[in-house]
């Protein structure tokens, strides 16, 4: 499985930007698509999820009401679309690829991980 994250960019609070995570080569083992984000000096912490099949979502808090995860299975790309940025979305965002699991907010969940994107939003 290949990730190719793209979308990352600067923008001003309040804006929008929308990431794509491009997929290839998936398996039976990359059956839920992952965005994850990691600011300067924190951890990587969980941002949603989309399954291919069923496309069941799931939100961290903090960005409940502002993002939504999407996806193409034609192209096997998953979006984020980012709505309402606020400063602290300040982050590299990353896209990860693994299996149905039982605690999918959780970085070991996922066996692929694309390269990050930046997204920086300004006061």
């Amino acid at each position: 499985v290949q990730l190719q994250a793209s979308g990352g960019g600067l923008v001003q609070a309040g804006g929008s930007l929308r990431l794509s995570c491009a997929a290839s080569r998936l398996t039976f083992s990359s059956n839920v698509m992952g965005w994850f984000r990691q600011a300067p000096g924190k951890e990587r912490e969980f941002v949603a999820l989309i399954s291919w099949i069923g496309g069941s979502t799931l939100y961290a808090d903090s960005v409940k009401g502002r993002f939504t995860i999407s996806r193409d299975n034609a192209d096997n790309t998953v979006y984020l679309q980012m709505n309402s940025l606020k400063p602290e979305d300040t982050a590299v965002y990353y896209c990860a690829a693994g299996p149905f699991s039982s605690s999918p907010l959780r970085e070991s969940a996922y066996n692929y991980w694309g390269k990050g994107t930046l997204v920086t939003v300004s006061s």
